[in-house]
């Protein structure tokens, strides 16, 4: 045993430095497989885990196109403008799409598309063998819509494993139409397209689904290089890449060589070619485009109202509601009145019916004079806007008849003066008022337009108005109803917004329309619709409602229109009130032999030195206000109210065909002769009367004041009598001779 022992071999001890190493590699090799664990761990987690870029929000969130729609005389919806800013961006689900258009894509980008979970490997390891090919060539659609999404577009090492692991993920969570899909609404595709309907639109002048697969085949040749293979700047570039992708299709079995052959003789037609005819939507479209640059003054007006009412609905600042409508995808539906909206731009376009009227101040020499008209409904609708006179001068220019508060001068008269004074049952039809000035701070005050102070005699109220005398409101004002209560009621039921509530509560402004700062002619058509609807002010309203991108209604301006009314006067009063300014002559206006079958309310209105000129009038259709002036205030040096011929062109126009309608009548007036003396109900004895219209709660008494008249007897007796006693003095004459 003990030989045994020594023959045995001694085990070989390592070295301590050995032992250091050994150490070392097995420290290194354990950290290597817990950091591969980890990291394998963590690759599977991001992969298999919650959602990284959620292309349902994206859809929902991403910077879109808006659209303004109107309806036609039929009621259909047709598109009057787009909204966006440098991108032009419509989303489109893949089912509106050509059959031809994801096809030419995979075909020309990704070939492996529908059989790769997100990332091709063979592309991608081809990739990073080359590292100088490391920002070309590897990505999948699946890591392209990746790069649009985050708009990364570094290239890293780092960037792309990033990119690989969100492919995979996305690809756990989306089919591939939805990818596909959102590729497609998301790619640039030049001239500011930003998705293939857009890009449709642009260079085909049609609707996406309505693509051949050589026309797709062109849209898909355009990415990589967007001016490249732009096919309206570069078309022999884009026609090779075009039958390249037709190429693949066929050999990739998208379409057959039947197709193939087709697809490449087919005969491609652009926008920008001479024998492109487009459709008849597009046509207008197109026709709208060339005659106007920038949008309608409509269009400028509905924006600004959205713009205002996502303020006051949601809170949003000023920019962030115009962020809303040039890029949240919403969907307006404008109230406008499509025909009567052309007719309005054609006289005002065209400075049809207008005087030949420029300005002589040194600033502004040559200028010619501006106006603004605004066409309403009794309800509150805008039917028709326009805020300047010749071609517009940009988009989103000074809107004159929505945001230029002027003087309104005699308009404001029915306002303060003699709807108060009827509603308060302190004045009527016919009453007698004295046509004279009134003392101001020891002076007579206000004069006439004949720049009298009156004549002192008394006047009905019929005759003011058609007189538009201007001490007739002043005595009312200050002796009967009181400045507090006339400018309360310019302000609080007809809604006029920008008062001051010390320089307005006086008789200049209440009593001639010397306003501080004025009103606008929105304003001031909303006020007199309260004259022809039964005395209810509605709110004006340019939309009906406003959807988000995902169709919601985010906005209604007209929703139960009649509920939010507010009677500001009785019917009795509207009613007379629309019988006073029927009376009001408008004869030198012009024939206008189509809107004369109707009635008319109509009052005019000049303010100090004649530097504006204002035409508020209405027929049972629709009620208007125009301005007419220069923007920096001038005399006009007119005599006349251009505001009425333009009022008739107008009305004239869209009133042809129309059928017969009357104002409403209130069952609570009547019809009475009065007395042109007394202003009283006409008695029997008055000689002098005319017909006015009266509350039968609040009828004005019989005259009794005018003598009889005397009997055809007495009218004999009294004639003999005077010719017996000539005769007598001729022959007592010829005696005394």
């Amino acid at each position: 045993m003990i030989l045994l022992a020594k023959n045995k071999k001694k085990k070989k001890e390592l070295s301590k430095p050995a032992l250091v190493i050994l150490g070392i590699l097995s420290t290194v090799a354990l950290t290597a497989v817990i950091v591969v664990s980890y990291v394998l761990f963590n690759v599977i987690s991001t992969i298999k885990g919650d959602l990284i870029i959620n292309l349902d929000e994206y859809k929902a969130n991403q910077n879109q196109t808006s659209f303004i729609y109107a309806y036609d005389a039929n009621g259909k919806t047709v598109e009057i403008a787009r909204l966006h800013g440098e991108e032009d961006r419509v989303w489109v689900d893949l089912d509106d799409m050509s059959p031809y258009m994801a096809d030419a894509f995979i075909a020309l980008e990704d070939e492996r598309f529908k059989s790769h979970s997100g990332v091709d490997w063979i592309r991608t390891i081809g990739v990073i063998v080359v590292p100088e090919n490391l920002g070309q060539g590897g990505s999948t659609i699946t890591q392209q819509l990746i790069k649009n999404l985050t708009n990364n577009k570094e290239v890293t090492v780092v960037r792309k494993f990033n990119e690989i692991l969100t492919a995979l993920n996305l690809e756990e969570h989306y089919n591939k139409d939805k990818i596909i899909e959102a590729y497609l609404n998301t790619l640039y595709l030049g001239n500011g397209c930003y998705g293939v309907k857009t890009a449709s639109e642009e260079y085909f002048g049609k609707d996406v689904s309505e693509l051949n697969a050589a026309e797709c085949a062109v849209i898909a040749s355009i990415t990589q290089a967007p001016t490249k293979w732009n096919p309206l700047i570069n078309p022999e570039n884009n026609r090779t890449r075009q039958l390249n992708c037709l190429e693949k299709m066929k050999t990739q079995g998208f379409i057959t060589e039947d197709e193939y052959n087709d697809a490449c003789n087919f005969e491609l037609i652009f926008t920008n070619s001479e024998n492109y005819v487009p459709d008849k939507d597009e046509e207008e479209k197109a026709k709208k485009d060339t005659e106007n640059t920038v949008d309608s003054f409509y269009v400028d007006y509905v924006r600004q109202c959205v713009q205002r009412d996502l303020m006051e609905e949601y809170g949003y600042s000023k920019q962030q509601a115009q962020d809303k409508i040039l890029y949240g995808g919403l969907k307006i539906y404008a109230a406008v009145d499509l025909e009567v909206q052309e007719t309005l731009e054609d006289v005002y376009i065209n400075r049809k019916s207008f005087p030949e009227i420029y300005s002589k101040d040194k600033e502004h020499k040559g200028e010619p004079v501006q106006s603004a008209m605004t066409i309403m409904d009794y309800s509150g609708r805008v039917v028709a806007i326009i805020g300047e006179a010749g071609e517009k001068s940009g988009a989103m220019c000074l809107n004159r008849a929505a945001n230029s508060y002027r003087q309104p001068g005699s308009t404001i008269k029915p306002l303060a003066t003699y709807a108060p004074a009827i509603e308060m049952n302190l004045h009527h039809y016919s009453s007698m008022v004295k046509d004279y000035a009134i003392h101001v701070s020891g002076k007579l005050w206000p004069h006439n337009v004949n720049e009298t102070y009156g004549s002192g005699n008394n006047v009905t109220v019929e005759y003011a108005i058609q007189e538009s005398l201007n001490t007739v409101p002043a005595r009312i004002i200050n002796y009967d109803i009181g400045a507090d209560t006339s400018f309360e009621f310019i302000r609080d039921r007809f809604k006029l917004s920008k008062l001051d509530e010390d320089e307005d509560r006086t008789l200049a402004p209440l009593a001639t329309g010397a306003l501080t700062y004025g009103t606008t002619t929105v304003e001031m058509a909303a006020a007199y619709a309260t004259f022809g609807n039964g005395g209810y002010y509605y709110k004006p309203y340019s939309y009906y409602k406003v959807t988000n991108s995902q169709g919601t209604e985010i906005l209604l301006s007209n929703e139960n229109p009649d509920e939010k009314a507010q009677q500001v006067l009785s019917e009795e009063t509207s009613d007379i009130m629309c019988e006073l300014l029927q009376s009001v002559d408008t004869s030198y206006y012009g024939k206008a032999s189509n809107v004369r079958k109707f009635q008319i309310m109509a009052k005019t209105g000049t303010t100090t030195s004649n530097k504006d000129r204002w035409f508020c009038a209405g027929t049972p259709y629709y009620v208007a206000a125009i301005w007419f002036g220069f923007d920096h205030p001038e005399s006009l040096g007119v005599t006349t109210n251009p505001g009425g011929k333009i009022f008739m062109t107008v009305f004239d126009e869209i009133h042809e065909d129309l059928p017969e309608k009357k104002f409403p009548k209130s069952t609570k007036t009547i019809e009475k002769s009065y007395c042109r003396v007394t202003g009283k109900i006409a008695g029997k004895n008055c000689s002098s009367t005319g017909k006015g219209w009266y509350k039968i709660s609040s009828l004005p008494s019989t005259c009794t004041s005018c003598s009889a008249a005397p009997s055809t007897n007495e009218v004999i007796s009294e004639l003999a009598s005077q010719a017996a006693s000539g005769v007598g003095d001729v022959i007592n004459g010829l005696l005394n001779n």
